[in-house]
């Protein structure tokens, strides 16, 4: 399935976290959500994306958001990197990669002249409407939660002076 677009509507799911818990999309309507598609737990990139979105954690609950993490891996992979690095917002389990290919993460990806299916790194921001604000392909992981964390403050700020 290919990448949503600007104003699609997210499409709703429900997947496990990593205490088990089922959480749905359609649970934070009325509030920014950060759905963010990561490659593998415990890799040096995913590793860095993670952990820039739990340093900008408080600010983004600030600012009326919430952050979700999609990988391929189970409940058990997803508690033990939340464990590790301290993460203080759900990682969903999607082991049969429905909504990685529903929001276009799932991709043919090329590594060492190899070719295999995985997930893709790229981010959503949905607003409170349920409607995709900005998509985000080309993620730098150690810098992507105050990239995240800006775009909502200026649609934020855009949304209050009348702007779109």
């Amino acid at each position: 399935m290919a990448i949503l677009t600007r104003g699609s509507i997210a499409p709703d799911f429900s997947l496990a976290d990593q205490q088990g818990n089922p959480v749905r999309l359609s649970d934070y309507r009325g509030r920014w959500v950060v759905l963010y598609f990561y490659p593998k737990d415990m890799t040096p990139g995913c590793t860095q994306e993670a952990c820039s979105f739990r340093d900008v954690h408080a600010d983004l609950v600030q600012e009326g958001a919430v952050v979700l993490g999609v990988s391929a891996d189970d409940v058990q992979s997803h508690r033990q990197f939340a464990d590790k690095y301290e993460l203080p917002f759900p990682l969903l389990a999607d082991t049969d990669h429905t909504v990685s290919e529903a929001y276009g993460a799932w991709r043919k990806k090329h590594m060492y002249g190899k070719e295999f299916w995985g997930v893709d790194r790229i981010t959503y921001l949905i607003a409170p409407d349920g409607r995709v604000h900005q998509v985000f392909t080309k993620v730098k992981p150690a810098a992507h939660g105050d990239e995240v964390l800006t775009a909502i403050r200026q649609a934020k700020q855009d949304e209050s002076s009348g702007a779109d």
